[in-house]
Parts: structure tokens; C-alpha cells; sequence
């Protein structure tokens, strides 16, 4: 530290300073995990009558996303953006992490988007943008939205001043959650994992939140384990910090003893931290 301030080193090694599983215990057993987890949620949400699967909000094969209803009429639209560097998994990965949210009366829509090489990262902001544009067709009241990596960059650019949200929606959308999102693209240029995002300078400024001016009258929390790689704690301090100086009230988490693939699991629980500020009415 200095004067306060956390000291940042520059990584000698990009491809290693965003590798997340090989720094994580038995990082291979959580995606099977999740897709077991997600399957019984899913199929307990069938047999309750309350989810609608693969629903279309476009043409692309990919733009489907799948809604899950609380009992009683929902407080609101809360919306899940998946991770995967843009590259990989779909929603049916994550359809567990509705738990939470839906235990606590909101509506859940958890949408898939064109992976890269298929799609350029600009083109997912365009796509999530029309997922929240179609779930908030089937939702009335308050919209919170969360992503996870890749995801946590997409739902921060739903708060730029260049949103493909509508007014009205814009008007609903009340809190933004980045979880270990990615503010800043340029440093992937210098990734092996651009062969495949195909991202070039100007790309990576465009899409970058940390670069763009934020929507007014939206909070934005960024959200990480406190034991993730020092690339993703130092992106989760940036957004905050600068967006804090253009006016958003923001908010910094680092989560003890949580790394980046379990730093999501607290939505499955409806009186976790995560699930209460995901959900939280005040301001409504």
C-alpha cells in the first residue's frame, strides 16, 4: 500500500494475469456443478408452472432467454447476464442463481447472447440490451440486472451514457451489480483469448464502461472475491472509482475468502448479502 492506496503491478504475463481456474481448488468440478444445480432448478420451476423457457428476443439462434416467476405478482425484473470471456456457456448454466431473487419475490430473466468468434463484443451489448428490453415487456416495476465476468461488462454498459435501452426502460433500471466484471477491454489485446474476440483498439475503447460516460439516476455496486486474481480486483476499484467522480453513487465490494467462481453462488440464497442488495426496494 501507498498513501492508502492499493499498489499495482503490471503483469508480466496477460494470458496468466486473467486465468482464473488455474488458481482456484478443483476448478473443474463447478461447471458440472452448476449445470446439475441448474437442471433441478429449472425442473422445479417447470413442475411449479412458474418458468418459461427459451423464449426469443430476437432472430439469432442464441437470442433466447428464460424467465422465472416468483409466487404472487413480482416486485420486479431482475435480470442475469452469464459469464465466460464472451467465449463460452450459455443461460443453462446459471439458471440456479434465480433462487435467490425469486424467493424474495422478483422476476428472474436470464439471458444467452452470440458468443465470439460468432459475434463481436459489441454486437452482445446490442443483444443483452434487447433481452432486458424483452423481459421488461413481460415484468412491470423496478429493473436490477447483475452479470458475472464477461457478463458484469455487459451489464455495465447497460448503464453508459450510449445504452441500447430505451428511456422507459432506463427510467425502471435502478441498480446495476458488475461482479468481477471487465471495465477496461484494452489490456485483453494483449491476450491469446483476442484471437477469438477479435477485438481491435478502437472495439476495446468503444466497449469499455471505464472509458464511456454512465447513465444519471442508476447506482452501480462492483462486486469481487477478495481472492480473485489482482487483475480482477484492481478492474472491480476502476469502474467505481471513475464513475464515482461522474456523479454515480457507486460502491466498491471485495468479498472475503471468495474467489471467481464462487463469488456468485450467494444468489442461490434469498438473506445472502448479494441477494438482499440485488433486491433491495429502497429507492423504489
Amino acid at each position: 500500500m501507498r498513501d492508502g492506496l492499493p499498489n499495482w503491478t503490471k503483469p508480466s504475463d496477460w494470458d496468466d494475469a486473467y486465468a482464473n481456474g488455474a488458481y482456484i481448488e478443483n476448478s473443474g468440478s463447478y461447471v458440472e456443478h452448476w449445470e446439475r444445480a441448474s437442471e433441478r432448478f429449472r425442473e422445479e420451476m417447470l413442475t411449479a408452472n412458474r418458468a418459461e423457457l427459451d423464449l426469443a428476443y430476437g432472430d439469432a439462434q442464441r437470442e433466447k432467454l428464460d424467465l422465472f416467476m416468483p409466487e404472487g405478482t413480482p416486485k420486479g425484473l431482475f435480470v442475469f447476464v452469464h459469464g465466460g470471456y464472451w467465449l463460452s456457456f450459455d443461460k443453462s448454466a446459471w439458471s440456479h442463481l434465480a433462487a435467490g431473487p425469486v424467493a424474495r419475490g422478483w422476476a428472474v430473466a436470464m439471458p444467452s447472447y452470440t458468443l465470439a468468434p460468432e459475434a463481436r463484443i459489441s454486437t452482445m451489448t446490442q443483444q443483452v440490451g434487447a433481452a432486458i428490453l424483452y423481459a421488461a415487456t413481460k415484468v412491470e416495476g423496478p429493473i436490477r440486472i447483475a452479470g458475472h465476468s464477461a457478463g458484469g461488462h455487459l451489464v455495465s454498459r447497460m448503464m453508459c451514457a450510449d445504452t441500447p435501452l430505451s428511456k422507459e426502460v432506463q427510467d425502471r433500471l435502478k441498480h446495476v451489480i458488475s461482479i468481477s466484471g471487465l471495465h477496461d477491454l484494452r489490456p485483453l489485446l494483449n491476450t491469446r483469448m483476442n484471437d477469438g474476440l477479435q477485438l481491435d483498439l478502437a472495439e476495446a475503447r468503444a466497449e469499455s464502461a471505464a472509458l464511456r460516460e454512465p447513465l444519471a439516476g442508476v447506482d452501480l455496486t462492483c462486486w469481487v472475491g477478495a481472492e480473485e486474481r489482482p487483475e480482477f480486483l484492481r478492474q472491480n476499484q476502476l469502474l467505481a472509482n471513475i464513475w464515482t467522480g461522474l456523479g454515480v453513487e457507486t460502491d466498491a465490494v471485495e468479498v472475503p475468502y471468495k474467489h471467481h467462481f464462487n463469488v456468485i453462488a450467494d444468489l442461490e440464497e434469498a438473506d445472502s448479502a448479494l441477494t438482499k442488495l440485488a433486491t433491495n426496494e429502497v429507492g423504489d
